[in-house]
């Protein structure tokens, strides 16, 4: 028999969607209070919320009407024209408080700016009480007791508190990116794990400098020290943000975030078009970090594609790859031949000073702040050995190669015939000559490639691919783009094509393996990047084998040759697989190695 389920059973149901574990319940209770304008958010935690959590907020609030209704499933304020397409707000369903409500000792008090008092309404797994007077200041406190007590179920699919707190932590940061001009503060069990106050209204001003700030509070400083500036548009999109050099990576992607219209997304799309931007630049298992905002014409982008509202999709797909690529590779192109200070760093730390002796000195000053100064030189005089002669007499740089003319400076020597030491005018560079000549050949066979096209080689025998009917017609579809990619293909019976041509530079290719793989990229991005990664991955091997290797003797003349073209050629700072093709050694920090400073 057909019967309608009661409506705390259909909450219960809806909850599994939305509220997945802790984390989730606080991300919708976030973008409540962000949507009501917020000036600052304070979230508390015990057990990584399973037992306790609470959301409290500074926004507008609720009246005893409003309070009542809120908690009611599909009640919501934010769509006044009835309208999913035009979706101006982070939430829209009016499932969050009520999902919430079911399946917890839930207890919401608010009070609007101006009211005399506030109002309190309790509800216990689902089953609701009256409004009560409370006393609150103006905004919204909800407190969730026992999560999940009403479905046991879920609780055995909880981490360890300190997994969820970080869960957590992690959906506050991503929302906090968002919204610089609103504090954020987390606290755990008596801790606070951040506290993120709102930017002041000066910084506010300038959009990308509080954007800046906020992720330099998140992502580290030396995000902000080695990223680039992102905004360019097109056709009604505009994108923003900060993107890292490809030197500074990571081995995960946890560290990309990617926002449409201020709202956290986690999108194979975009994600994909950030692989794509930077797969030229980096080792497979290396991924950038980034934090880019989309901002998107509310009727082009759909939000409305899961409760937990962390997938959209767009009404075409093209244009916002196309941006996220486009302007990730321009703004890369123009950092030049920039690496990442994390290197020097790296650099720095793995030096260690060394005294003669057998015991460190202290580096408080040049002789250790220790030992008296006569007794000091003395005894570093008789425990040095004796100085042996110079065998040769390095040469001085010409009249027009002065230091200071390069970013790079001058060759000063050639050290195990694989690196190349340069002085600069303030301090030293050291070139890795394989790595450095490496991304100059890909950048020039790659420049070769976008002026005189992808040269074909013609097969002797056709080859006969078969890739189902809807792949067989995306792939005609896209024959022409395809063609100036030297891959030359068309029809062939029910569900088949015969590829003619393919690319000169993948020589041997598995071509029934590529075409299968186009053709699912097709399907999934409608996209033809697989074959321009293939291509660019042969760009890539032949430069590393064409390049100058390591153990060849340079003169002076090639290594100042090898250090004008790098600053002269975009990305040169680091390889095709991401590795630094220089570190640079200021000359203050050399003195602090050696107790200068």
């Amino acid at each position: 028999m057909l019967r309608r389920l009661p409506s705390n059973l259909v909450n219960q149901i809806a909850a599994g969607e939305v509220v997945e574990r802790p984390a989730s319940a606080v991300k919708e209770l976030v973008e409540n209070a962000i949507d009501a304008r917020a000036r600052r958010i304070a979230v508390t935690l015990k057990e990584g919320g399973r037992t306790f959590l609470s959301v409290v907020d500074d926004g507008n609030g609720m009246d005893r009407q409003e309070l009542a209704l809120a908690v009611e499933r599909h009640c919501t304020s934010k769509l006044p024209a009835d309208d999913l397409t035009d979706i101006r707000t982070l939430g829209f369903r009016g499932e969050a408080l009520p999902s919430i409500a079911s399946v917890s000792r839930f207890t919401i008090t608010s009070r609007p700016a101006g009211a005399d008092s506030a109002w309190s309404l309790a509800i216990d797994g689902g089953v609701k009480d009256e409004p009560r007077p409370a006393a609150h200041p103006p905004g919204t406190r909800v407190e969730v007791r026992e999560l999940f007590f009403a479905t046991p179920a879920r609780l055995k699919f909880l981490k360890e508190p300190r997994t969820e707190s970080s869960h957590v932590a992690d959906a506050m940061r991503r929302l906090a990116m968002a919204h610089p001009g609103i504090g954020f503060r987390l606290e755990s069990e008596e801790r606070t794990l951040f506290d993120l106050p709102a930017c002041n209204r000066a910084l506010l001003d300038r959009p990308d400098a509080a954007r800046l700030e906020r992720l330099s509070s998140i992502m580290g400083r030396d995000f902000a020290d080695n990223s680039v500036a992102i905004d360019a548009n097109r056709e009604g999109f505009r994108l923003t943000g900060f993107a890292g050099l490809p030197t500074l990576n990571r081995p995960t992607s946890q560290h990309q975030y990617l926002f449409v219209n201020g709202r956290p997304v986690r999108d194979k799309l975009l994600a994909g078009a950030v692989r794509g931007a930077y797969q030229d630049f980096l080792a497979r298992d290396r991924n950038p970090m980034v934090a880019l905002f989309l901002e998107a014409p509310p009727e082009l982008v759909d939000v409305n594609v899961h409760p937990a509202k962390t997938e959209v999709r767009f009404r075409d797909a093209g244009i916002v790859r196309g941006l996220i690529v486009g302007a990730l590779r321009t703004a890369l192109s123009a950092a030049g031949h920039r690496a990442s200070t994390t290197v020097s760093d790296a650099a720095l730390g793995a030096f260690r000073p060394h005294t003669g002796f057998s015991m460190s000195l202290p580096m408080g000053n040049r002789y250790g702040s220790s030992i008296p100064r006569g007794l000091a030189e003395a005894a570093m005089q008789y425990m040095a050995p004796p100085l042996a002669p110079l065998s040769a007499r390095t040469e001085e740089p010409t009249a027009n190669a002065q230091a200071s003319h390069y970013p790079l400076g001058v060759a000063r020597a050639q050290l195990h015939e694989t690196y190349i030491v340069a002085q600069t005018d303030g301090g030293v560079v050291i070139v890795d000559q394989h790595a450095a000549h490496e991304r100059l050949l890909h950048e020039k066979l790659k420049n070769q490639l976008a002026a005189e096209g992808v040269k074909r080689q013609t097969l002797l025998l056709p080859e006969v691919v078969d890739v189902g009917e809807e792949g067989a017609r995306r792939l005609t579809q896209r024959a022409a783009e395809l063609a100036d990619m030297g891959l030359v293909l068309e029809p062939f019976g029910l569900g088949a094509v015969v590829v003619r041509e393919t690319p000169a530079l993948l020589g041997e290719a598995d071509i029934q393996g590529l075409v299968r793989d186009l053709a699912d990229e097709l399907a999934d991005m409608g996209d033809h990047l697989s074959l321009r990664e293939k291509v660019e991955e042969v760009c890539g091997t032949l430069a590393c084998h064409t390049s100058v290797r390591a153990g060849r003797r340079l003169t002076v003349e090639e290594m100042n040759a090898l250090l004008r073209q790098m600053e002269a050629t975009p990305h040169s700072g680091q390889c095709n697989h991401g590795r630094p093709t220089y570190v640079e050694l200021k000359l203050a920090d050399i003195e602090r190695l050696f107790g200068r400073r």
